[in-house]
């Protein structure tokens, strides 16, 4: 089954596997992946991530520039839209 929309809760589980300390219930779209604790290394992980499980490619200048949960979620829905 193709996935065709990332929502909030499974990029929250994402984040918190790659070692993120995301609280389920708070809200984090517009605050930055460091400070919810995540370094360069744990975002590379959730890029490889959406790769995997959503066929999304990004390049790393891309991801350079999502600096919030609310910009990933738009840019990968954004290129589920579109294909």
């Amino acid at each position: 089954m193709d996935k065709t929309e990332l929502q909030l809760d499974e990029l929250k589980r994402i984040m918190r596997e790659c070692g993120g300390s995301a609280d389920p219930d708070a809200d984090i779209l517009d605050v930055s992946f460091k400070d919810l604790g995540l370094d360069s290394l744990a975002v590379l992980e959730i890029e490889a991530r959406i790769e995997r499980d959503y066929g999304v490619e990004t390049s790393d200048d891309a991801m350079d520039k999502l600096q919030t949960p609310r910009q990933t979620l738009d840019f990968v829905n954004h290129r589920l839209s579109a294909a």
